[in-house]
C-alpha cells in the first residue's frame, strides 16, 4: 500500500460528479428556502478564482453566487466553494514557476477577511495583498481589505 500523499491538483481532479444542482436540502430549507442548490466542481472555483484580475478581489460568498447563477440554482454551496477554494490555494502553490497559477490571495472570506489557512497563513496573503495595493486592517484577532467591496470583480 502507497503512502505518498496525493498533490493538490490530484485532490482536485478527484471530484467527477461534481458540479450538480439537487433540491435545497431539508436541514437547509428554514436558513434559504425551497429551491436547489448548486455545487460546483473544483474547475469552476478556479477559474472563477483565475479570472480575478490584479487589483480586483472576490469573496468565497460571491463566487458561490455566481456559480449559483450559472446553474440556474438558487443558491450555491459556499462551504464546497470554499473547500476548493482552499485546495486551489494549496494547488497553486505547487504549480511550477514556469507556469500561471490562480491568484489564490485574491478570494477572501466574507466581510473581506482573510484566510488563515491558505498557504503561508495570513501573513502570505497580506503580503500579496498589499504588493497590489491593498490595505489591510486588522480587527481584534482578525485581519480584512479595508474598502475590500469597492474592490470586487463580477465574483462578489
Amino acid at each position: 500500500m502507497s503512502t505518498t500523499k496525493k498533490s493538490w491538483r490530484d485532490r482536485l481532479a478527484s471530484y467527477p460528479h461534481l458540479p450538480s444542482v439537487k433540491e435545497i436540502p431539508a436541514a437547509m430549507r428554514s436558513r434559504h428556502g425551497e429551491g436547489t442548490i448548486a455545487t460546483p466542481s473544483p474547475q469552476e472555483v478556479e477559474a472563477a478564482m483565475r479570472s480575478i484580475p490584479e487589483g480586483r478581489l472576490a469573496t468565497v460568498m460571491g463566487i458561490g453566487e455566481d456559480i449559483a447563477l450559472r446553474h440556474q440554482a438558487t443558491i450555491g454551496c459556499t462551504v464546497t466553494t470554499a473547500i476548493f477554494a482552499h485546495m486551489v490555494a494549496h494547488a497553486a502553490e505547487e504549480t511550477p514557476k514556469t507556469e500561471s497559477a490562480a491568484p489564490w490571495w485574491r478570494t477572501l472570506k466574507v466581510g473581506g477577511e482573510l484566510n488563515a489557512k491558505y498557504p503561508g497563513g495570513i501573513e502570505a496573503q497580506m503580503s500579496r495583498l498589499e504588493a497590489e495595493g491593498h490595505t489591510v486592517v486588522q480587527r481584534g484577532k482578525r485581519y480584512f481589505v479595508e474598502d475590500f467591496a469597492k474592490k470586487l470583480t463580477g465574483a462578489r
